[in-house]
């Protein structure tokens, strides 16, 4: 990777966590505790798969051998088994508005049309 794709990458990296912080100071106008921990859970659960998924990339492309894909295979599976029931457990046990958490989830999707729009423009 080139010096410019690693300060996209990094570039990108700090605006999840902006997004995150404006889409929880918009949460505060609903002044409900499981909205704002719906937006923050979501955003940080999505931010951690993210990363997660970066990472796992990086070694399937470092090694691109047999076992460094069946390691991303089932590195694939297990972390949307983590994901699929962290989002189960916030939304029976921890009590978070779906909605919210799906707004949370939103954080790098927004932050890609961002990139998007500002490369383009």
């Amino acid at each position: 990777m080139t010096q410019q794709d690693d300060q996209l990458l990094a570039e990108m990296a700090r605006r999840n966590w902006i997004i995150l912080l404006v889409l929880v100071l918009l949460s505060l106008y609903w002044q409900s505790l499981s909205v704002t921990m719906g937006v923050l859970a979501g955003g940080v659960l999505v931010i951690i798969n993210y990363r997660w998924l970066g990472r796992s990339l990086f070694k399937l492309l470092g090694d691109p051998q047999l076992a460094a894909e069946k390691g991303f295979k089932r590195n694939y599976l297990f972390r949307l088994v983590f994901i699929a029931s962290s989002i189960y457990l916030l939304l029976v046990r921890g009590e978070v508005h779906p909605l919210a958490l799906v707004v949370g989830l939103s954080v790098v999707v927004l932050n890609l049309i961002i990139t998007t729009a500002k490369r383009l423009y």
